[in-house]
């Protein structure tokens, strides 16, 4: 071998070597786990959500309870309450996203836990329910709520922010069964509509057809709490698609690898509304067009209205 040849071998090594070092050197593929509500069609859709929001250098994949212990320092996507509380106590060490979950269960576990815990809301902001209602009934200015003594205290931000749309909000405590009808009767003589939160003491499988016969007797409509009571008899409810909250859950995911934690618990940006056609049409409501209706509370939230509001 010549020298000449000897040293184009050994630089081409050389080059060789520098290529893998380099290549070694990128970033791995990164990693989140998804511990599923149990519902198979529910965690494959969701899944599949994110899959399509997701860097293409992250991988979605799904756990069983019997690995959470052992994960370590990788993220969860956990779909639904039941699944969050799995994986929490499981293992207390893990970052955590919870999904489809709403703000006062993830609450207390988010401010305990900065960065470590946080969630995609599920519920929508109680504002934007109350101005669905006054979307549809554009003279409604008055908005009736039930509460348990436990949960009173959520609804004062929203009788805060109430006056500001001209309207005003009143709470009546319901505490036991026997207290539902009398107080709903008395909240439906005030309030122009009534508005339901997701509180599942008042608002169940058990309670519900009770209250919005009671409701619709008194030719008063009942707003939220979500898509599945507009199914069930409400007339109307603000909703975030599932595409808005994996498109914000991927993008939390991305900011846990960017900064190493996850950011504060967030509402969707985008919201659509769902009604009732037929409840509405016997009560002789007359309904806009949904994208009007989103449209038209938007305009109400960003301040944005047109003249025919002023």
């Amino acid at each position: 071998m010549t020298r000449y040849t000897y040293r184009r071998a050994v630089c081409t090594f050389l080059g060789l070597i520098l290529v893998v070092s380099a290549h070694g050197q990128e970033p791995p593929g990164r990693l989140v786990y998804l511990a599923g509500s149990g519902s198979t069609a529910l965690d494959q859709h969701i899944r599949s959500l994110l899959v399509d929001q997701l860097r293409s250098d992250i991988t979605l994949t799904p756990i069983s309870d019997d690995q959470f212990p052992m994960i370590k320092n990788t993220p969860v996507i956990s779909i639904g309450p039941a699944a969050f509380s799995r994986v929490r106590q499981a293992n207390r060490s893990i970052p955590i996203l919870a999904m489809l979950v709403n703000h006062s269960f993830i609450d207390v576990f988010a401010v305990r836990n900065p960065g470590q815990i946080s969630s995609v809301l599920y519920d929508v902001p109680l504002l934007r329910q109350a101005l669905t209602g006054k979307a549809i009934l554009p003279q409604a200015n008055t908005v009736a709520i039930l509460a348990t003594t436990a949960t009173v205290e959520l609804y004062e931000p929203l009788i805060d922010e109430l006056p500001a749309h001209g309207m005003r909000a009143r709470v009546f405590i319901v505490d036991n069964e026997d207290e539902l009808i009398p107080s709903l009767v008395r909240a439906l003589r005030y309030g122009d509509f009534l508005l339901a939160a997701p509180d599942e003491a008042i608002y169940n499988p058990r309670t519900i057809k009770h209250i919005l016969l009671t409701a619709y007797r008194r030719n008063k409509i009942v707003i939220g709490p979500s898509q599945a009571y507009v199914k069930a008899g409400s007339l109307a409810s603000s909703y975030a698609p599932f595409a808005e909250m994996a498109a914000l859950g991927a993008n939390m995911i991305e900011q846990y690898f960017a900064a190493g934690e996850l950011p504060a618990p967030s509402y969707p940006q985008i919201y659509r509304v769902e009604v009732n056609d037929q409840v509405a049409r016997s009560m002789n409501i007359p309904l806009p067009e949904r994208a009007f209706l989103s449209q038209t509370i938007e305009q109400e939230l960003t301040g944005n209205r047109g003249p025919q509001d002023e």
